[in-house]
């Protein structure tokens, strides 16, 4: 959930803006301070895979369940969500996305506009360390107010055109928010902000414990984690498609 996912994913060491203004720094040096706060390359490349556990809440319909996600470098992710004695299987294994129906057990390949946002979430720390790898590029937008507070703007921007917008925080360099367009729950395009919190040191990295996402202004869901796990040596067939 870089993205989320990813979804899923960001923190830091305090780092106060020098007295130069904001316009004189470039995305290249954010991104060096935001990767550098989080526990700097070395530490997030020897994560070779990730596993997040954690309660979820669907404010919307007042729904709470359980939640697992893996995410394996570095382009596959998987999430097994419990919810009323069912469980909601995602998947993608760096080419598929695919689901499983939790009424009838039918795995099924997820339309082309889902798959395109599975595998934006899906890209792990590799993207983060080396954008131009995977056609990812970042501009700096200066910086805007958000509730009396000012936030650094870096706008990404994906191989397949998709923007997010960041908003970190000036004194610390943790990420705020994010936001960008994404799948609703109808299947139509919605905006999705999601606000992050908690962050919390897990094996020389700081990792955010809380995610409240709002869909077009409405809150639609609270995570809390309770787990985060490096290096269970996850198997790549643990995220393909049965057949």
């Amino acid at each position: 959930m870089k993205k989320t996912i990813s979804l899923i994913v960001c923190a830091l060491v305090v780092l106060a803006l020098a007295s130069a203004p904001a316009s004189s720094q470039t995305a290249k040096e954010i991104l060096g301070k935001w990767i550098e706060a989080q526990g700097g390359a070395k530490a997030l490349e020897a994560v070779k895979d990730t596993t997040i556990t954690g309660n979820v809440q669907l404010v919307s319909m007042g729904i709470n369940g359980t939640l697992t996600m893996y995410q394996k470098e570095p382009n596959m992710m998987r999430l097994d969500i419990e919810i009323m004695g069912m469980v909601i299987t995602q998947a993608y294994d760096g080419e598929i996305a695919w689901m499983v129906d939790p009424q009838t057990g039918a795995t099924t390949q997820m339309p082309e506009n889902a798959t395109q946002e599975f595998k934006r979430q899906a890209l792990g720390n590799d993207a983060l360390i080396n954008p131009e790898k995977y056609g990812i590029k970042y501009d700096f937008k200066g910086k805007e107010k958000l509730e009396e507070k000012e936030y650094l703007v870096l706008e990404q921007t994906t191989s397949d055109g998709h923007k997010t917008t960041i908003y970190i925080d000036p004194a610390t360099y943790l990420t705020y928010k994010t936001k960008g367009t994404a799948m609703g729950q109808a299947g139509v395009e919605v905006m999705a902000e999601t606000i992050t919190g908690d962050y919390k040191k897990v094996e020389g990295l700081l990792i955010a414990h809380s995610m409240t996402q709002f869909q077009d202004g409405q809150e639609f869901m609270r995570m809390t984690m309770t787990k985060v796990t490096f290096n269970s040596n996850l198997e790549g067939s643990f995220f393909k498609m049965a057949k």
